[in-house]
Order: structure tokens, then C-alpha cells, then sequence
């Protein structure tokens, strides 16, 4: 059966959010982002970036450039409430979905064609389900190989989906600058130039011993992607070694008091994900990045494994506190290891599901139907109180 791979990517998700859930925002330029003079821009909207504006951008820079922009504080909570059902949608149609982030995936939709048509119907049946259900725009590549699927509905944004047949995929990629390719960053575009490589094109007419000669492995991996051979298949949560949830915040944050919401957030994430995947996690492991991008992880063994994000999060909380960050805080994330099916080993009068599982399993089946936010804890709660100042500022 020929591979059928779609990448589906909510348009400006985060801004996105913010004018649907305030229709004055809607047409208007929006930047979500931190504090006016410090932090970095989270989402632009389309509106806005005609200003030059983009994510990651400082927010000083974006203001300059935009100085009629509205200004929204980033609301977590609801960002993640969309995303888990538009994933839920994803489900509907193919249980090989690998989440990339909170608003992009790959679905192999290979083994759905009978159920819902051609793969491109497929990928429109999902745009428009997203767009009556969630009330956003999404787009969509639909390729054979996993990175040629990511390049299309980058292409076919905003609001668009773009297929590329198999037999097409050498002449896709022969006009696209080398910096489209997975690893080709700016060093590595650098030395490509130097060698006369300006284009896909380019790069896959050059003899892969000599790249492999200047850049090692990676020259040779990047001439088979130049030649659209990628064997990447779509890794599910259900076939990951671990499944994990992590957040590049807005503003750098510092103390417990400020990270603790967040790594509960991520916890929550990682059990729901799962109880759908049907898995349990024997170790959980903590991430950390700091503003000056230093990295560290942690890790702890649980008793058991468990699909319960309170445990979890006591698991994460307990080894950031022994790790007792002093520097401002950039990023964390929590992932549960070493991944099981099954339930593990029952106490000798165990009799019927334990409180924890029927509790995370009402709270489910809530979440489905009405979206997580419906029943939260109060860290939870609090925090997004004071990530969500009520109405858009300017």
C-alpha cells in the first residue's frame, strides 16, 4: 500500500484562538505575547505580518514594527483545550497520529482511504471538521514522505491544503532554497552555498560522496531528502518509546511558586495522552531550559507505572524541587518512559479500578465532551486567572 501522509497545521493558532474567542480581534493585527519591553512574540496573526512581525520575535522589536498592533496575553489553558480537540478530530480518522506541538501533526492515512476517500478528500474532510468544530483554520500537505507533507502545508497556508503525487516529488523540491530540507540550518546553508548549492534542485544533482566528504553523514542524508527518500513513518503515541508534553514560555519565569502550574499543566497532557494510547509510564522525566539555554534532565522511577498525571506531576514537582533552579526559566517539560500496555501487577484483593482511574476516567469523558477546563485544579485555575487579564490590550 503506497504511503499516504498528511501534515495538518492550525494557521497562527495562537492568535487565531484569541479572535475567535474575541470577536473585536478578529481582522485586526494581533501579536500574542509577554511584556511590551521584555519576553518574545508567541503567535502574529496574519494581519500583522505585513509589518514584519513573526514568532519568536523580541516583543520590544514587534511593537516598533507594529505599534497599532493589539497586544494579547498568551492564555495556556485555552490553546491546549483546542488543540486536544482538534487532535480528537485527527482520531477520528486514523489512529497513527504523531503530535509535533499543540497545533501541528502527521497522520498516515494510508490504511483510511476505504473508510473516508483519497487521502487530499481525506485532509479536507479534517480542515473543514476543525473549522465547524473548533471554529479554526488549518492547513494541509499530502505527500508520501514525511518532510515533503511538512513543506506542502507550509506552502499551502493560510487556509489551504496541497497535495504532491509521488511521481512529482523531484520536480517539488528542485526550485525550493536548501534551507527547506530537515537539519539545514543556517551554518549548514552556509557551507551548501559555498559549494554552489543554492537549491533542492541543486543539492540533488551534486555527487553525495563529496557531500558526505564535506559535511559527514549528514551530507549524505541530505541528498536523499534533496531526492525525496525518507523512510520516517508516522510514530504514534501508542508506538513511542515515551510521551511527553513541554512549553517554551513567553517570558522567563523564575521561583517554584511560577513553574509549578506549568508542570502540572504538562502532566495532565502527558496522562491524557496516555489513557488514549493506552499506555502507562514507568519514569518520568523532567526538562529544564534556562534562559541562557543551558539544558538539564532529570529522572525518577515510579513504584509503578501509571497513566495518572497527578502522580505524575508529584513525580516532575519533586525532582524540580530538587533541582531548585536559581536561574529564570525559559522551558519545561515532563515525559513519561519507558512505556507499557497493561495495567502492571494488582495488590492480592484488588477488586475493580482503582479511585485514581475511575476519577481520570469521568474526567475524560468530560473533557471530550466539553473540553478539559470544565473540571481543573486550582493551581490550574489561578494561574490561568492571572495569564488572562480579562479583555486584549493595545
Amino acid at each position: 500500500m503506497p504511503r499516504a501522509i498528511l501534515h495538518v497545521d492550525l494557521d497562527a493558532f495562537y492568535a487565531s484562538v484569541e479572535q475567535r474567542d474575541h470577536p473585536e480581534l478578529r481582522g485586526k493585527p494581533v501579536i500574542v505575547g509577554g511584556h511590551p519591553t521584555r519576553g518574545v512574540v508567541v503567535a502574529a496573526s496574519y494581519e500583522v505580518r505585513p509589518f514584519g512581525v513573526r514568532s519568536a520575535m523580541p516583543m520590544a522589536q514587534a511593537v516598533r514594527r507594529a505599534p497599532q498592533a493589539i497586544v494579547v496575553a498568551p492564555r495556556h489553558e485555552a490553546y491546549v483545550e483546542a488543540s486536544e480537540r482538534v487532535f480528537s478530530i485527527f482520531e477520528s480518522f486514523t489512529p497513527l497520529v504523531e503530535p509535533l506541538s499543540l497545533d501541528e501533526a502527521f497522520l498516515d492515512v494510508g490504511g483510511s482511504t476505504r473508510l473516508f476517500g483519497a487521502p487530499a478528500e481525506i485532509a479536507r474532510r479534517i480542515r473543514e471538521r476543525i473549522a465547524a468544530e473548533v471554529q479554526l483554520a488549518a492547513s494541509a500537505g499530502i505527500a508520501a514522505v514525511k518532510f515533503i507533507a511538512k513543506i506542502a502545508s507550509d506552502l499551502a497556508k493560510p487556509n489551504g491544503q496541497l497535495e504532491v503525487p509521488a511521481d512529482e516529488t523531484v520536480a517539488f523540491l528542485a526550485g525550493l532554497p536548501v534551507a527547506r530540507l530537515w537539519g539545514v540550518g543556517p551554518r549548514t546553508e552556509e557551507v551548501l552555498r559555498e559549494l554552489g548549492l543554492r537549491t533542492i534542485g541543486d543539492l540533488a544533482a551534486a555527487d553525495p560522496r563529496g557531500l558526505e566528504r564535506r559535511l559527514g553523514r549528514a551530507g549524505r542524508e541530505l541528498w536523499e531528502l534533496s531526492r525525496g527518500i525518507d523512510e520516517r513513518e508516522v510514530i504514534p503515541d501508542h508506538q513511542a518509546k515515551s510521551v511527553g508534553a513541554e512549553d517554551t514560555f513567553e517570558e522567563d519565569l523564575s521561583g517554584l511558586e511560577a513553574l509549578r502550574p506549568r508542570l502540572h499543566s504538562q502532566a495532565l497532557r502527558v496522562g491524557r495522552r496516555l489513557r488514549r494510547a493506552g499506555l502507562r509510564a514507568r519514569t518520568v522525566q523532567l526538562k529544564v531550559k534556562f534562559s541562557d539555554f543551558h539544558l538539564v534532565t532529570r529522572r525518577s522511577t515510579l513504584e509503578q507505572p501509571t497513566d495518572d498525571g497527578q502522580t505524575l506531576y508529584r513525580a516532575a514537582l519533586e525532582l524540580l524541587e530538587r533541582l531548585a533552579p536559581t536561574r529564570p526559566v525559559r522551558l519545561t517539560g515532563v515525559s513519561g518512559q519507558e512505556v507499557t500496555t497493561g495495567t502492571g501487577q494488582l495488590g492480592l484483593f484488588a477488586a475493580g479500578a482503582p479511585s485514581a482511574e475511575r476519577l481520570n476516567a469521568a474526567l475524560d469523558r468530560l473533557a471530550d465532551k466539553f473540553g478539559h477546563t470544565t473540571v481543573t485544579t486550582a493551581d490550574l485555575a489561578d494561574a490561568d486567572v492571572e495569564e488572562q487579564p480579562g479583555r486584549p490590550r493595545r
